[in-house]
């Protein structure tokens, strides 16, 4: 067997493992729940009138933003994204949703970390919840996602 042989049967090998890994992580109460609460709030038609009232809010606020503080609408746009995002959190399936995103994101990590830490301990995991990175939180981020933006 030659050697190119060889490290294609490993990365076949490694592959498999992380379909395995993946399906396990599919088939986790995280994932499960995540699901859940995602597609109860994509039902709840509350949920999806405040989403519609943020991203409003957030986009004029990005556009007085471009300017600063010396945007006449700055501050009144800043208290609404404020104010909308308070009732974000009052919304139950918002706010399931965007625990479950939590969770799963922590399960992700954990096991991203994990897999980092058996190759070496100087790899560099990234995101993760105690480096600021990780999902969205469901309305608080900067839009990127497709749960809020």
């Amino acid at each position: 067997m030659s050697m190119a042989e060889a490290k294609t049967l490993d990365m076949s090998s490694i592959l498999m493992e992380a379909y395995d890994v993946a399906d396990s992580i599919n088939r986790s109460v995280e994932v499960a729940d995540y699901l859940y609460w995602k597609q109860a709030m994509e039902n709840d038609l509350q949920a999806q009138s405040v989403v519609r009232e943020f991203n409003k809010a957030k986009e004029l606020f990005e556009e007085c933003e471009r300017f600063g503080h010396f945007h006449p609408d700055y501050h009144a746009s800043l208290d609404r994204v404020q104010a909308v995002q308070v009732k974000f959190d009052n919304v139950q399936s918002i706010h399931k949703y965007k625990e479950a995103e939590e969770r799963l994101d922590e399960l992700l990590y954990t096991v991203s970390k994990m897999i980092a830490a058996a190759v070496s301990d100087t790899i560099k995991v990234p995101g993760g919840l105690d480096t600021g990175g990780g999902g969205c939180s469901g309305g608080s981020c900067s839009g990127g996602c497709s749960s809020c933006g």
